[in-house]
């Protein structure tokens, strides 16, 4: 069995790019049906898989009898409509321990924009859920992320990777610190209602600003969150409107196409007599057209753009690294003992099998001897003779098959299974 996986993230693609291999929770299951139907019945037969999608990443994870790489690679570059060549030169590809030290160091937080941030390990649990819903995962990718969840949960217990770790909600909070003297005098907006929403509002709303609001498609949901921070809730379709109201605004929606645009957000400045706008869009695919970022008074930051902010500190959590890697080798090193082992099934399966035909044949002779009135003793001498006779019998066959360097060979094989000594 082999495992293998491929994908882009932050530090490989930019923006609008994962922006085109960006799939929402809904999406993933049907997305793993078509992946796995495009393998057809031939030559990969039942394709285990599953895809992390988050705004920093997106993966495949696949397991089958023989890895198809090129071939999932050409499926990928096909579903977001982009040349196989462009998607090569940003993407990354695994096998086996590769795959394996890649998905726990995803999960352990080490793979991260933000070093240590715990979010992902919340977000490939779901991911994983959604796999196990559609049926796509099977026993090898369920071990692997089993495994990932383990391994994540000693390097945070064992190490102190997380800690000081800034995550993107901190770090929105500190840019709009430097642009606003004091945020207590601000209005905020938060598109949207997911949990990267729920996290910046979290943060903001310690900043105790003047007003918070929450635009979101469904305004029950959007309720709900606003009901937490003393807020307002609006519907989505009001946003343009009421644009010119706010002084920071943070966008994070499962929306294919921008919801902000250029024009809604220059009748806001215009509105606003050019006062200053801090935006921020942590949606991938983008939820504010790019061009806004052009604009006088308009302070636009994507989640690429807070690189740079999340990874001060980092040196101070390069021992805790060194500590994680060492725990994530020992997990790969266990996950491909367990992997190799899983190739040997089928003959174990098989040899069990024979055992008890020959056993059940054994059986069914002595119960016919002792139905003739033959003695206890007899009949077990015969049973026991029985089955060494066919046990033995493929071994000695063996050894006195084929050359001189054959035999010496089945020797040492034949010597090592039945002559070792018992401890």
């Amino acid at each position: 069995m082999s495992v293998w996986a491929l994908g882009l993230n932050h530090t490989t693609a930019p923006l609008d790019l994962r922006g085109r291999f960006a799939f929402a929770l809904d999406q993933i299951a049907p997305t793993l049906q078509s992946l796995r139907s495009s393998f057809g019945s031939g030559s990969h037969p039942q394709v285990e898989a599953a895809i992390i999608s988050t705004c920093n990443r997106t993966e495949i994870y696949c397991a089958s009898e023989h890895i198809a790489l090129d071939h999932t690679f050409g499926w990928l570059a096909q579903s977001g409509g982009v040349a196989p060549a462009l998607l090569r030169s940003h993407a990354y590809t695994l096998h086996d321990d590769e795959a394996a030290r890649h998905a726990f160091r995803v999960a352990s937080g080490l793979d991260s924009m933000v070093l240590g941030e715990a979010q992902i390990l919340g977000q490939m649990k779901d991911a994983v859920r959604a796999a196990e819903t559609a049926g796509a995962l099977g026993s090898t990718l369920n071990q692997l992320f089993q495994r990932s969840f383990a391994v994540a949960k000693e390097v945070r217990t064992a190490t102190e990777i997380g800690a000081h770790s800034i995550s993107m909600a901190a770090a929105a909070v500190r840019l709009a610190g430097q642009l606003f003297e004091d945020l207590h005098q601000t209005r905020v907006l938060f598109v949207g209602a997911g949990e990267m929403i729920d996290l910046a509002a979290t943060h903001f709303a310690a900043k105790d600003p003047k007003s918070i609001a929450i635009a979101n498609r469904t305004l029950e949901r959007g309720e709900k969150l606003a009901s937490r921070f003393g807020g307002e809730a609006m519907h989505l379709a009001d946003l343009p409107a009421r644009l010119a109201e706010f002084d920071i605004v943070v966008s994070c929606t499962a929306s294919t196409l921008p919801i902000i645009g250029l024009g809604a957000v220059e009748r806001a400045l215009k509105a606003r007599k050019h006062r200053p706008m801090f935006m921020v869009d942590l949606a991938v695919p983008r939820d504010i057209e790019p061009e806004v970022k052009a604009l006088e008074d308009i302070y636009l930051y994507t989640v690429d753009d807070l690189a740079q902010v999340v990874q001060q500190g980092q040196a101070n959590r390069q021992a805790a690294v060194a500590q994680a890697e060492v725990i994530i080798d020992a997990g790969v090193q266990s996950f491909m003992h367990w992997l190799g082992q899983r190739g040997t099934v089928p003959l174990i399966q098989q040899l069990n099998a024979q055992a008890d035909e020959w056993r059940a044949a054994e059986m069914a002779r002595a119960r016919k001897l002792l139905a003739k009135g033959e003695s206890i003793d007899a009949v077990l001498e015969a049973m026991s003779r029985g089955l060494t006779q066919k046990m033995m019998h493929g071994a000695m066959a063996e050894l006195h098959a084929g050359d001189a360097a054959s035999r010496e060979q089945t020797a040492q094989t034949i010597s090592r299974l039945f002559l070792r000594k018992e401890r």
